[in-house]
């Protein structure tokens, strides 16, 4: 810190010896003089207009050296003072007055991993107002009381800045601090200076490589000066320091062949290239270099160092030719086999597998002018697969000669040609096998007229045995003759008719009637060949003409009264039509109530010569010739339904539909459905009886606990009485008082009935004096049930439907029992008849 006493303009250098020889600069000598002790005399008066002036001050510890020590807090460092304006009157002139100035810090430079004692002081902040008061100093900012604080502190009483701990310039490269300076009272007494504090960078970080090993490639028998890679490394030291400064080279290479300096590298850029030729990636594939980098611009004794790999892979050219392993080849083949391998042809190739520059391609030079062999590539072995594409005759050629040559599906390095190892011959034998014999021309086409008779000579079909040198004979069979018109010798194969040829036979079209022949060898094993006769029938005229349609309708009375025809014909023209229509002579009738009119060449009219004509069916006689060279002539009969129309022109009459008729197919289908019909309807009536039966049967299926036969009723419950149950009272009637709508059907029985037999008649019982004379009425059933004959076999209570139409009983809620059940006697119960018989011996029988 700077004070200016007053009134004089020394300038006193305060607290700055820490030993050594300082020496003063000015950078305004002709204003100011500095003395070795550090007081700034002012040589003249001064003005606004010479300020500010610069001073600047070093410690030298050698004579002729500036050291540039950074343990030093004034290394470097430049001073500016600024003085303060102050009026120039004339009662003023002569004397300095003291004016408040601002106070300027210069940059702090502080070497970053410093091992010296903590607190370690860097700058002694003083304001000159502390010599009429007491002051305090405070710092604030980053480092101070911002994070990461604790690093600076500063002494509130002697302004004293030190630093408390080791700085580290990769984790922070400045700190930016504000100097406070107040009264006791908390009063600013100086406006905040700034103090920046950079960290001076250490050699303190080995350069680190990106990549740990460094991959690339450069093709054989590249040139030197080829590029081939760039390695990088990085140091977290300032790069603008030497410290930050890398420098590479090529520390070993494996292996050493041909020559241990194949590579170099650019020590700036990390580039690495050729130096040398001689690459071959069939005698070295791979190179391995250790890269070393490092700082202080590559200073082996100052600077640090590290090392990574680089792997360099010689890639493949095309440089070797595929070569042939044997110069003559062999294979066989039988004779008329196509797809067939012949022969293998291997290959060496001392390029790198599976590439371009190794796979082979082979082409066949000489030795087929045909193109009946190929040699396509086995992509797993590379090996050349000699085939047969087209067949092979021994009656023509024995043998073949090929010749081959293998090439590389890229073509070969500049410089580099194909030896005569890439060239080989291929001798290929057919093997003779037996042939089938073929008929020539095949199919062979004849033409005759039909109807020539059976034993008739059509021609001799032949085949021919291409196994010119095998001595063997030929036989024919007849293989298709759909129509069995043909026959052929076996020996000769002279083909004869065994029946008329027909042109309009169905198994001919267009005219054409086609037959297989087969011929066969005697070879072994033996061989047969087919060939097909083709023969063409001319039309001859052998079909007289029919009457179309043959059948018509026709109006009682037509309006108009013609009938349009024509004629059909199976042979073709000329022997076809025009055609000749007259009506026959007999029956007489014919002429007399038709007449036919001819229309054209092929069609004609029927007309009625009288107005009109019962209903019914009329067959009439029609004589058609056709225009043949000879003419067939032929009686064909239209049948014609006359019939009553209606104002349309359509048939109305039954007699009509009598005649249109049904075949006698449609009538059988008919009857058939009838008859399935009438027999689904029974079989729906049988399952109807069936299942009223079944629901029959069921009605009688009483569950065995609601079974009242050989069983004594529990009743737990009586109730409350007749007034509190809801019960129809109305069916205890006397039968003498139901109404006879209510009276049950006669069919209707109980449960227990037989169905079997009639229902008994019971006797009517006259109307009782007193109408709920029930007992009496219960006697009478009981009776009637105990002759009936009908009645089941075995004991049961009877079910009784009706009880009679009143009681003048009282409730038998009010009966009291007036014995127990073991005081009563059921002797009496014998008496009942034999369905109480079981009772009796049940309740009146003994102990035992």
């Amino acid at each position: 810190m700077f004070c200016f006493p007053s009134p004089s303009l020394t300038v006193k250098f305060v607290n700055c010896g820490r030993g050594g020889l300082v020496r003063f600069e000015c950078s305004n000598p002709f204003d100011f003089r500095i003395e070795a002790d550090g007081v700034v005399y002012a040589l003249r008066p001064l003005t606004l207009s010479t300020l500010p002036t610069v001073f600047t001050f070093q410690l030298d510890k050698h004579p002729k050296h500036t050291a540039k020590t950074p343990q030093e807090l004034l290394q470097d460092k430049s001073l500016n003072i600024w003085f303060p304006s102050r009026q120039t009157d004339s009662s003023s002139i002569g004397q300095l007055k003291r004016m408040k100035r601002d106070w300027v810090i210069p940059p702090i430079n502080v070497p970053e991993n410093s091992r010296g004692e903590f607190p370690q002081d860097l700058v002694r902040i003083r304001s000159d107002n502390d010599k009429n008061r007491s002051l305090r100093y405070s710092v604030t900012g980053p480092g101070a009381d911002q994070p990461p604080t604790g690093i600076f502190i500063i002494h509130p009483i002697s302004g004293e800045l030190s630093v408390m701990k080791p700085l580290d310039r990769e984790h922070i490269s400045n700190f930016h601090l504000r100097a406070h300076a107040v009264d006791l009272n908390g009063n600013q007494v100086e406006s905040p200076i700034d103090i920046v504090i950079n960290v001076i960078d250490m050699n303190d970080n080995r350069p680190e490589f990106i990549h740990q090993i460094w991959n690339g490639s450069v093709p054989e028998g590249s040139k030197p000066g080829t590029f081939v890679m760039t390695v990088t490394s990085v140091d977290k030291d300032d790069p603008k320091t030497a410290n930050g400064m890398l420098r590479y080279k090529i520390g070993s290479q494996n292996p050493e062949s041909p020559t241990s300096n194949m590579f170099t590298i650019n020590n700036k850029t990390g580039d690495i290239i050729t130096v040398a030729a001689g690459l071959d990636r069939e005698k070295v594939p791979q190179y391995t270099l250790i890269i070393q980098a490092t700082d202080m611009e590559g200073n082996p004794m100052y600077g640090l160092s590290n090392t990574a790999t680089a792997v360099i892979r010689v890639t493949d050219i095309n440089d070797n030719p595929p070569e042939f392993t044997a110069e003559m080849f062999f294979g066989e083949v039988p004779e008329n086999r196509v797809n067939v391998i012949v022969a293998n042809l291997t290959v060496t190739d001392k390029d790198q597998p599976n590439t371009l520059a190794w796979k082979a391609v082979y082409k066949i030079t000489g030795g087929d002018p045909t193109g009946r062999f190929s040699v396509p590539t086995d992509p797993t072995t590379n090996e050349g697969l000699v085939t047969v594409v087209k067949p092979i005759d021994y009656e023509i050629s024995r043998t073949y000669m090929l010749t081959v040559v293998a090439v590389n599906e890229v073509s070969l390095a500049r410089g580099i040609h194909s030896p005569r190892q890439s060239t080989a011959t291929v001798s290929i034998r057919v093997i003779d096998v037996n042939e089938s014999p073929y008929f020539d021309p095949n199919p062979k086409l004849i033409k005759l007229e039909e109807g020539m008779l059976a034993e008739s000579t059509l021609t001799t079909f032949t085949a021919q045995d291409p196994d010119r040198f095998m001595q063997q004979s030929i036989r024919y069979t007849r293989l298709s003759d759909p129509a069995n018109w043909l026959r052929i010798d076996a020996n000769t194969g002279r083909i004869t008719t065994i029946a008329v040829l027909d042109r309009e036979s169905p198994y001919v079209k267009d005219n054409m009637y086609s037959a297989t022949f087969l011929a066969s060898d005697n070879g072994a094993p033996p061989a047969s060949g087919t060939g097909t006769l083709q023969i063409s029938l001319l039309d001859i005229n052998d079909n007289a003409p029919h009457v179309y349609p043959q059948e018509t309708e026709m109006c009682k009375k037509p309006e108009p009264n013609g009938i349009n025809i024509t004629a059909l014909d199976g042979d073709l023209n000329p022997n076809a039509g025009p055609f000749a229509f007259e009506l026959a002579n007999r029956p007489s009738d014919v002429r007399r109530n038709w007449t036919i009119t001819r229309l054209s060449g092929d069609y004609a009219q029927l007309n009625l010569k009288i107005g009109f004509l019962e209903s019914g069916i009329y067959e009439i006689p029609i004589i058609i010739t056709d225009s043949g060279n000879l003419p067939m002539s032929n009686t064909s009969y239209l049948r014609v339904k006359v019939c009553q129309c209606d104002h349309n022109g359509d048939c109305t009459d039954q007699q009509h539909i009598i005649a249109a008729g049904l075949g006698t197919g449609a009538i059988i289908a008919i009857l058939l459905c009838i008859i399935i019909l009438l027999i689904l309807v029974l079989l729906f009536v049988v399952w109807m009886k069936r299942r009223d039966k079944e629901r029959q049967a069921k009605q009688l299926l009483i569950d065995p606990e609601d079974d009242v036969r050989d069983n004594i009723l529990k009743y737990d419950e009586e109730g409350g009485g007749e007034e509190d149950q809801d019960y129809d009272l109305s069916q205890l009637q006397q039968p003498d008082t139901i109404e006879p709508d209510t009276i049950k059907p006669v069919g209707i029985r109980r449960m227990d009935e037989r169905p079997l037999h009639p229902e008994p008649q019971y006797p009517i019982r006259s109307a009782a004096p007193h109408p709920g004379d029930i007992g009496d009425f219960i006697n009478e059933g009981l009776k009637a049930a105990d002759n009936d004959p009908t009645a089941p076999p075995y004991d049961s209570l009877l079910v009784f439907d009706y009880e009679g139409s009143g009681s003048t009983a009282g409730s038998l809620s009010s009966l009291n029992s007036s014995s127990s059940g073991g005081d009563q006697d059921y002797d009496y119960l014998n008496d009942w008849g034999p369905r109480f018989r079981k009772l009796a011996d049940m309740y009146g029988g003994s102990d035992d």
